[in-house]
């Protein structure tokens, strides 16, 4: 499993997704579907941005993989050995 955490500061989680899975799967993120394709980008970044003390968890598939997104700003990208850092 490949995970890293989100800076909601600095970082919008649906192009931390596409760099996850870039990184995990070693394509370009340029080369990669649209992610509006697996789930709805402003939506998914409007969801984390707005967190509260809920544990929230957002799963879908992308790009082959299956993709975790959890309130504390975890991104998991299943089915990959490649840590992002």
């Amino acid at each position: 499993m490949t995970s890293t955490t989100l800076d909601y500061q600095n970082d919008s989680i649906s192009l931390r997704v596409v760099e996850a899975i870039a990184a995990a799967t070693g394509t370009d993120p340029h080369e990669l579907d649209p992610l509006y394709h697996a789930v709805d980008p402003e939506a998914l970044d409007q969801l984390f941005q707005s967190h509260s003390s809920a544990d929230v968890r957002v799963e879908f598939g992308y790009h082959g993989s299956l993709v975790e997104v959890r309130s504390d700003g975890t991104v998991a990208i299943d089915g990959t050995v490649h840590v992002m850092e």
